[in-house]
């Protein structure tokens, strides 16, 4: 009898402990690796997502030896079916910890069981599966410091083992699946992908490693620089596992090593915070803000979207993000702040337009990355962070060459000149638009009506 492998978000070879739970439930040794396009999620996830995806599993049936099976279809239904196919008795996967993934998963679990076929599933693609950190009293940390700190010390394994030989059978693919990935690779405005599969994640995080993350601490917030790891499209496709990364790291001593790790946690952090409150996906994970009053500025939005809002910083990480599919970690916040602050609105509407557009598209990531901007977070009291976005700008982008990069019409603007355009006497000679809206009175605006909203 064979196991049946079915991959998620863990499409690698290396590192894989429910790849090695299925071959060791096999008697033979034999294993089926399955992925299931599901077309409800397919088509809720826009045509970045979709294309990430495609390039990624693409580059996955070369890593399982041109034999992943890619099946169309309700998971429920293709599960249990392929499984009967290969005669296999245990299904094997990787714990999913998000709201979406677990009911599916219990909904998979029970039909495999109505046909007496077992369920196993073997970690998360975390280092530390959301729900494992507690406090002293038992109750999950809704604060990130001593969450990092907890987190740190219950540690993690050390990487599974490479399995250098796989006996993989030999399923057909459904037709449409593939057509659908083809398609999805075709389709018009995509933005320029990352080479996709673990081979190029490993790849890249060695370059990293080597090259830049001694100076990690100092470079991760100067967009301008490739000082951050890009690793985050690979992190969350499972191309990679942070345990692997995490034990490279366990010996560096660099501030910069120091700091990366923290990242790492920041990212495991919000997925507990989305494993404790699943409503948190598309609701306020605090109630600070009840009263809270947005706009709905249709034509305001659209500017936003398309980087054409006349603040330079914002602009830029707007046609960064619809070129590259990518954004900036310090450019995200500035550009949300600016949605939230500047345009009053509601910040599910940002997040929803990053998760179409992002190759990196984490909904615990983004939407909670959004919350602690908007106020509504794991924050104690940010009601009165407001970002400056040229202020900002200027701090972050001090020679100005992010702007000029992404925003063509300031390219004959030396240094921060880039970022104050209304000051240059030709700042606007090349059709680049004025600012929408007034920061400063944007700003009294927004403080204004959080203020309301606390009750004061």
């Amino acid at each position: 009898m064979t196991a049946l492998l079915w991959l998620r978000r863990d499409l690698r070879r290396g590192d894989h402990p429910a790849l090695l739970a299925a071959r060791e439930a096999s008697e033979d040794g034999s294993v089926c690796a399955l992925f299931v396009l599901d077309p409800h999620l397919w088509e809720r996830g826009g045509p970045v997502r979709r294309a990430w995806l495609a390039a990624s599993l693409h580059a996955a049936t070369e890593d399982f030896d041109g034999h992943l099976v890619i099946r169309h279809g309700d998971p429920e239904k293709v599960v249990p079916a392929v499984a009967k196919e290969v005669e296999a008795t245990s299904v094997h996967v990787t714990r999913e910890v998000t709201p979406a993934g677990r009911r599916r998963d219990e909904r998979v679990a029970q039909a495999l069981k109505d046909k007496d076929i077992d369920w196993v599933e073997t970690g998360t693609p975390y280092a530390v599966g959301p729900g494992l950190v507690r406090n002293g009293s038992g109750d999950p940390y809704k604060v990130f410091t001593p969450f990092h700190r907890a987190w740190h010390d219950h540690g993690w394994p050390e990487p599974a083992a490479y399995p250098r030989s796989l006996d993989l059978v030999e399923v057909d693919s459904h037709q449409k699946a593939l057509d659908m990935l083809d398609k999805a690779l075709r389709e018009d405005d995509l933005p320029t992908l990352p080479d996709a599969g673990e081979k190029a994640a490993l790849q890249r995080w060695r370059d990293f490693r080597d090259e830049a993350l001694d100076d990690y601490d100092g470079d991760r917030d100067k967009p301008a620089l490739d000082g951050t790891s890009r690793l985050s499209p690979y992190l969350k496709i499972g191309a990679i596992h942070p345990r692997t990364i995490l034990a490279d790291l366990s010996s560096k001593r660099s501030q910069g090593a120091q700091t990366f790790e923290q990242e790492i946690a920041w990212r495991e952090f919000y997925a507990d915070v989305l494993f404790q409150a699943p409503k948190s996906a598309w609701e306020d994970l605090r109630d600070a803000l009840p009263g809270m009053r947005y706009d709905e500025p249709t034509d305001a939005i659209e500017a936003w979207k398309q980087g054409r809002t006349g603040y330079p910083v914002v602009d830029a990480g707007m046609r960064q993000l619809l070129e590259v599919g990518w954004m900036h970690n310090r450019v995200r916040m500035i550009t949300a702040s600016f949605l939230t602050k500047d345009l009053h609105v509601w910040w599910p509407v940002g997040a929803r337009w990053f998760l179409d557009r992002l190759v990196d598209g984490d909904i615990a990531s983004n939407n909670h990355g959004w919350q602690w901007v908007a106020g509504t977070g794991t924050d104690a009291s940010p009601y009165f962070r407001v970002f400056n976005p040229v202020t900002q700008g200027e701090k972050f982008d001090p020679t100005g060459d992010y702007v000029r990069r992404w925003v063509p019409e300031l390219r004959h603007l030396e240094g921060k000149a880039a970022h104050q355009p209304w000051n240059q006497d030709d700042g606007y000679d090349h059709d680049y638009p004025k600012p929408i809206v007034d920061h400063a009175e944007e700003r009294k605006e927004a403080l204004a009506r959080y203020d309301s909203a606390r009750g004061g």
